[in-house]
């Protein structure tokens, strides 16, 4: 734990990611979130709604800091399984808030992540995409390896087969009209120039092949 946080301020400060905090307090949302630009295949969904390349994402990742820190309270996995999912359930009108009220919402197609804890994601209303590179899926098991290790109390090679790492989409449409809050509410979000680029691809980061 304590190189992980030591390790985050550093990643944090080179990702480009954006806090999504409530009343100046970033501990309300485990996620964080920045402008991406789509590099995979194309993805039809139910809703209708088709994401192609260079379509306008928001990309989301667990704020591994300060989960970690919240599961070691825990005995047990489904312990922890559960406590991710109430988590994520009650960061997620965060992030349509967010969305909702970006200058460039008209042109954001919807919300994807990457991840190997992937329990219950379908009942949030994410749809899962196995990621089709051989390549790109061997690099994000060494890059989700620690993260892996260090919130799960027993680890083994067919576990980690069980849970390969999985993109999780959500269309705009999708997340909006499910978590999109009514009610006025302020959120202390640190504003990145990366998002208020439409148009300078250098400005925009690329989510990679699937």
């Amino acid at each position: 734990m304590t190189l992980w946080n030591f390790v985050d301020p550093i990643y944090y400060s080179f990702s480009h990611l954006n806090d999504i905090g409530k009343n100046g307090r970033t501990s309300d949302n485990i996620f964080r979130v920045k402008l991406t630009r789509y590099k995979g295949r194309d993805v039809t969904f139910s809703d209708g709604t088709k994401i192609k390349k260079n379509d306008l994402l928001i990309k989301i990742h667990l704020h591994n800091a300060q989960l970690l820190k919240e599961m070691r309270a825990f005995k047990n996995d489904i312990q922890r399984i559960l406590h991710l999912y109430k988590l994520t359930k009650q960061s997620m009108p965060g992030v349509a808030e967010f969305i909702y009220e970006h200058p460039l919402r008209e042109n954001i197609k919807g919300i994807v992540g990457i991840t190997m804890l992937n329990n219950g994601s379908e009942k949030l209303g994410f749809v899962k995409v196995e990621i089709s590179s051989k390549c790109y899926k061997a690099f994000k098991y060494m890059a989700f390896l620690p993260i892996h290790l260090l919130s799960t109390s027993k680890v083994s090679i067919s576990k980690l087969k069980k849970h390969p790492p999985t993109y999780l989409f959500m269309t705009k449409s999708t997340l909006l009209k499910r978590y999109l809050i009514k009610s006025k509410k302020v959120y202390n979000i640190e504003k990145n120039p990366a998002f208020m680029s439409e148009t300078n691809n250098e400005q925009v980061p690329e989510l990679g092949e699937i």
